[in-house]
């Protein structure tokens, strides 16, 4: 394993939602705090090419529906430094309560994402592959957006985390952690390992599936492309999350261990028992 100069321990709340923290800073993925049961209307489709998908006029919404709580409240929180949201108009990704986290904070998001916030000055959309510097929590981060394919029509991001003080890895490329956000495998993301070294990899898992005409419609990593991920940039140690919660995940933590054996990645995986802090580096 490369060296990784510093600390990452990641909490796992619920779903996509994680406190990475990072030297003592703390970074939020995906704030979601809504209770279990919670039901929400989903008009996915809205923004996507109807016809495209096989529909003959808008096609029906969808119902959300969540089965079980997050393991931390809003007040349990520590101190949050900055929020990774990799969009904002899914309700399992960010809902009502984990907007109230966004208002006075340095957020990371889409370009979409980021005008559908404002007014919020501390928000930033990133397009994906640009990268900004900013002071957080009292030292210098460099944050990358990454490809993300999701929901037709909808934009989303991942993020790459990096710091001079996280070192040079063997291979002669900058340690960082990488926080996927939803999406599926698609080639762009092999670009990574060209520019980087995954020290840390938390990864949005669960085979999340939607139904259309042209049958079902996958939406996040299933563990046979988390698996192929981990190989092809290099990963040092995934964190598996957003694997349970909620109705249309198909894939669970007996599912993702079981893959994860089969292609032999089992080792570099570091299972979080909810609202417990672990360290990873």
């Amino acid at each position: 394993m490369a060296p990784f100069q510093g600390s990452v321990s990641v909490t796992h709340i619920t779903t996509a939602t994680a406190v990475i923290n990072i030297d003592g800073i703390c970074f939020l993925t995906d704030p979601v705090f809504c209770p279990a049961g919670s039901e929400y209307i989903y008009d996915g489709w809205a923004k996507a090419d109807w016809k495209e998908w096989g529909f003959n006029g808008r096609p029906p919404t969808s119902t959300l529906r969540s089965f079980e709580g997050p393991a931390l409240q809003l007040h349990d929180l520590p101190p949050i430094d900055a929020v990774l949201l990799s969009h904002e108009d899914h309700v399992d990704n960010l809902d009502p309560l984990g907007r109230q986290l966004l208002d006075g904070r340095r957020v990371f998001t889409t370009p979409d994402g980021a005008k559908n916030l404002a007014p919020r000055p501390g928000v930033i959309g990133l397009q994906p592959w640009q990268t900004v510097e900013k002071l957080i929590g009292g030292k210098h981060f460099r944050i990358t957006g990454t490809p993300c394919k999701h929901f037709p029509g909808g934009e989303v991001t991942g993020f790459i985390v990096e710091c001079d003080s996280f070192g040079i890895s063997d291979d002669g490329l900058p340690n960082v952690v990488y926080f996927s956000g939803d999406t599926v495998w698609i080639d762009e993301l092999a670009e990574i390992r060209k520019k980087w070294h995954v020290s840390v990899a938390v990864l949005n898992l669960g085979n999340a599936l939607f139904e259309s005409p042209k049958g079902m419609l996958q939406i996040t990593f299933d563990g046979q492309q988390a698996a192929h991920l981990m190989r092809v940039i290099g990963v040092d140690v995934m964190v598996p999350i957003h694997f349970e919660s909620w109705e249309h995940f198909t894939e669970h933590q007996a599912d993702l261990k079981r893959v994860f054996e089969k292609e032999e990645v089992e080792g570099k995986v570091c299972w979080l028992v909810p609202g417990v802090e672990k360290r990873v580096l």
